[in-house]
């Protein structure tokens, strides 16, 4: 039998219940924090300042490791199995970004990426009162 608070919900409830199953179910604020740091340090990068000079491979780097701390909070969101993994690449790679992209993207960048690899690290997959009652 059907529950009928189920079937009394609107479609914008259920989609809402929907995205917040699926955000506890990940290292939701982590992913966000490390994507805020990454595109802030890419920012940085393209900003037409003098602040620090991109020549070579340096310059490349520049542009890489933002990249991949962006790569690797959309991962935390969208693969939170490996998180741990995730989360070391995206510190190791704000660290970096202090010598190769405009002091970690003027050093509010490299902390949103430290926090939000911080987070990443601790966070673990919970249990909630539905899935843990065996009806």
């Amino acid at each position: 039998m059907p529950d009928l608070d189920d079937t009394r919900v609107s479609p914008g409830a259920r989609a809402w219940r929907a995205w917040g199953a699926w955000r506890h179910a990940r290292p939701f604020w982590a992913g966000l924090f490390v994507l805020l740091g990454g595109t802030e340090i890419l920012f940085t990068v393209w900003a037409p300042l003098g602040v620090v000079l991109h020549v070579g491979m340096q310059g490349f780097i520049g542009y890489l490791i933002p990249v991949v701390i962006v790569l690797c909070g959309l991962l935390l969101w969208f693969n939170p199995a490996q998180r741990l993994f995730y989360s070391l690449i995206c510190v190791v790679g704000a660290l970096a970004s202090w010598i190769t992209s405009n002091m970690g993207g003027f050093i509010v960048g490299l902390l949103l990426t430290l926090i939000g690899g911080a987070l990443a690290f601790a966070w673990t997959p919970g249990t909630t009162e539905e899935s843990a009652s065996p009806l």
